[in-house]
């Protein structure tokens, strides 16, 4: 088994329908667990990619309802991290 997380940002908000068919997208075998966070406007999909791809994860969240605007990477790119404090050598 080969785990993935991916994450994506929707634009607008899910309707009860569309929870209502999310909440069988678990019931699919080989995802794991669907985390929202609503402030972020991100969903994060946990899956085996042994029987799964991204793609077909994009296509469950799409056909479900969810209004996917983006896959945000969940990879640190060097400009997000926040650069090293230069330390001065004290002169006694």
């Amino acid at each position: 088994m080969t785990q993935l997380d991916v994450l994506y940002r929707y634009g607008a908000a899910p309707t009860e329908r569309a929870m209502l068919a999310l909440s069988k997208v678990r019931d699919v075998y080989g995802v794991r667990r669907l985390e929202f966070n609503e402030s972020a406007r991100t969903v994060r999909v946990e899956y085996d990619a042994s029987r799964l791809t991204g793609a077909v994860i994009h296509q469950l969240l799409r056909r479900a309802g969810l209004d996917i605007v983006e896959t945000v990477s969940m990879i640190l790119k060097p400009e997000d991290t926040v650069p090293p404090i230069s330390v001065q050598p004290s002169v006694a």
